[in-house]
C-alpha cells in the first residue's frame, strides 16, 4: 500500500510540474534561442569522457595535437605546425595523422594553400591503418544486455575513423589511377619505414581475414565501410589495397627479416592458417629478397604551398645507427657532386668547409629540414638519394655502393642491385661491371645468377673513393670519381686540381 501511495504522490508532482511548464511556455520559447546558442558553443568543447550521453556518439571532440609554439628563422608558423604533425604522423600518432589529413584537405581558409588531395588521402589511410584508432583502451563493465565502454574515448575514436573512411572515399573517388597508385605507394613507404610494426600492418591490410585497413574484421567502422542497401559505404577506400595471400605473406616475411620475434610467430600462424598459404613459401622468399620500398625516401616534392613534404621517418635501430656512424667514410666530393647535379651549387667542392652557409641551407630547404647551414649525416645521405632519384647516374652508382657496404644506409643488396641497374640503364660501364660481379658472387637478393659467370672478382675493385675501412672501401668508387688525391692537393680549390 505504501508503494502505491508513493507512486500516486510522484504522479501528482509530475502533473503539477507539467502544468507549470505549460503555463510558462511563452517565457520558455523566448529563452530557447539563447539556450540553443549556448549549447552550440559549449557542447563541442566538452571532452569525450564528460559530454552528455546523447552527444558523445557524434562528438568529434577527441584530443588534438598541440600546435607548434614560436616561430623560428627557417620556418614560418604554418611550416612549423606541418613539420610537427608530420613528425607525429611518421611516429604513428593517430590524431596527428588525422589532423595532417585535414590540413592537406584545405577545409580551413588558412590551409587553402596546403590543399593536396593525394597527401590528404595518404594520411587518412595511415590513420585508418593505425591500431591507435581502434584498439580498445577503456575498461568495460556490464550494462544491460551488452558490454559498454566506461570511457567515451573509444566512442570518439570510432567517430574519427568513421569520418576518415568517408573523407578517404571522397578523395579517392575523384582521383585518377596514377594518383591512387601514388597514394598506395606513399602509404607502403611510410609503413615500411616503421620496421616490423609497419610490415605487420601491411600484412594485415592485404589479409582477407582482417578489415580493409588491418583492423579486426568485426570492427564496426570496417563493417560500415562495406555498406548495405540503405547505406552506400566507402567502395573507393576499400579498393585502395587489393587483398591477396601472396602480399600478406610477403609483408609478414619482411617483418621477420627485421629480427622481430613476434613477427616470426605471426608468420608461422599465417602459414598454418591454410595449406595453400604455406605453399607460397619459396616464391615469397625469392620475392622478399628483391623487394624494395616504392620510394628511396619520401618524395621531396615542392608543392605550390611552398611547404615541402619532409621525410620524418625514424632512423633508429642498430643497423641504421651503425651505418650512419660510417658516413664520414664517404668523401664529401660525392655529396658535392650530388648537390651540383641538383643545381644547389655551380660546381663540386672537395670539402664541406668550402660550401657557403647559403648552399647548405638551400639543400636543407629542398629536403624540408631545419636550415641551420651545416649538413648533418642524414642530410648528406639525402643529397645522394635526392640526386639518384632525379636521374644522376653517378649518384646512383655511389648509392649502390653505400647499400653494398652499409655506409650511411643499412647494408641491403636488393637496393644496391636496384641502383646498379638504374645506373647501368644510363650507360654506366662501372655499374655494368658491378652488376656482373653481383651475379657471379651470388649475393642475397640478386636473381639471374648465370648472367655473367665469367666475372669472379670481388666487388672491392669495382668502384673507389671511400675512406679506407680495413682497406676495403679505399678501392670503392675508383671508376666513378678519381684516384686518391695527394695530401698536398687537398687545400687547393676543386676546379684547380689535376683530375
Amino acid at each position: 500500500m505504501r508503494q502505491a501511495g508513493d507512486a500516486f504522490a510522484r504522479l501528482a508532482m509530475l502533473r503539477e510540474a507539467a502544468g507549470r511548464a505549460y503555463a510558462g511556455r511563452s517565457a520558455w520559447l523566448r529563452r530557447a534561442p539563447v539556450g540553443a546558442i549556448v549549447a552550440a558553443v559549449v557542447i563541442p568543447l566538452v571532452g569525450c569522457d564528460t559530454g552528455p550521453f546523447w552527444f558523445h556518439k557524434r562528438a568529434s571532440a577527441c584530443p588534438r595535437p598541440q600546435s607548434a609554439q614560436g616561430v623560428s628563422g627557417q620556418f614560418n608558423q604554418q611550416q612549423q605546425e606541418i613539420r610537427a604533425l608530420r613528425q607525429g604522423g611518421f611516429r604513428g600518432d593517430f590524431f596527428a595523422q588525422l589532423e595532417l589529413a585535414r590540413r592537406y584537405e584545405g577545409h580551413r581558409a588558412v590551409d587553402k594553400n596546403l590543399e593536396d588531395p593525394v597527401e590528404a588521402a595518404v594520411w587518412y589511410a595511415m590513420a585508418l591503418s593505425n591500431s591507435g584508432g581502434y584498439a580498445p583502451i577503456a575498461a568495460y563493465e556490464r550494462r544491460g544486455k551488452e558490454s559498454r565502454a566506461v570511457s567515451r574515448f573509444d566512442d570518439c575514436r570510432a567517430f574519427e575513423r568513421r569520418s576518415a573512411y568517408g573523407a578517404l572515399d571522397r578523395l579517392l573517388s575523384r582521383m585518377s589511377t596514377e594518383e591512387r597508385e601514388k597514394v598506395r605507394n606513399r602509404v607502403i613507404y611510410v609503413l615500411s619505414a616503421q620496421g616490423a610494426d609497419g610490415f605487420r600492418t601491411l600484412a594485415r591490410i592485404h589479409d582477407v581475414y582482417f578489415g580493409p585497413y588491418g583492423e579486426p574484421s568485426d570492427n564496426l567502422q570496417a563493417i560500415e565501410a562495406y555498406g548495405k542497401p540503405s547505406q552506400p559505404g566507402a567502395p573507393a577506400a576499400l579498393d585502395l589495397f587489393r587483398r591477396n595471400d601472396v602480399d600478406a605473406y610477403l609483408y609478414n616475411y619482411l617483418a621477420v627479416q627485421t629480427g622481430d620475434v613476434s613477427a616470426y610467430v605471426m608468420l608461422k600462424d599465417f602459414e598454418r592458417s591454410s595449406p595453400q598459404r604455406a605453399s607460397y613459401g619459396s616464391f615469397v622468399e625469392t620475392k622478399a629478397k628483391r623487394w624494395i620500398p616504392p620510394y628511396e625516401f619520401y618524395p621531396p616534392e615542392s608543392p605550390d604551398s611552398g611547404v615541402p613534404h619532409s621525410d620524418e621517418s625514424d632512423l633508429s635501430g642498430e643497423a641504421r645507427e651503425a651505418a650512419m656512424a660510417r658516413i664520414n667514410e664517404l668523401p664529401f666530393v660525392h655529396v658535392a657532386e650530388a648537390m651540383s647535379y641538383l643545381r644547389v651549387i655551380p660546381a663540386p667542392v672537395f670539402d664541406e668547409k668550402m660550401l657557403s652557409v647559403n648552399d647548405a641551407q638551400t639543400l636543407e630547404s629542398m629536403l624540408g629540414r631545419p636550415a641551420n647551414g651545416h649538413l648533418s649525416p642524414i642530410e648528406r645521405v639525402r643529397a645522394i638519394q635526392y640526386a639518384a632519384v632525379n636521374g644522376s647516374s653517378k649518384a646512383q652508382l655511389v648509392l649502390a655502393v653505400m647499400y653494398s657496404e652499409g655506409v650511411g644506409v643499412p647494408r641491403d643488396y636488393a637496393r644496391a642491385y636496384h641502383w646498379y641497374e638504374e645506373a647501368e640503364r644510363q650507360g654506366s660501364a662501372e655499374a655494368k661491371y658491378a652488376m656482373s660481379t653481383f651475379f657471379s658472387l651470388g649475393l642475397q637478393g640478386v636473381a639471374d645468377q648465370d648472367r655473367a659467370k665469367a666475372v669472379v672478382y670481388q666487388i672491392d675493385g669495382a668502384l673507389a673513393g671511400f675512406k679506407p675501412s680495413a682497406y676495403r672501401l679505399q678501392q670503392l668508387l675508383a671508376h666513378v670519381s678519381r684516384p686518391p688525391r695527394p695530401f698536398a692537393d687537398r687545400g687547393r680549390p676543386y676546379s684547380e686540381r689535376d683530375f
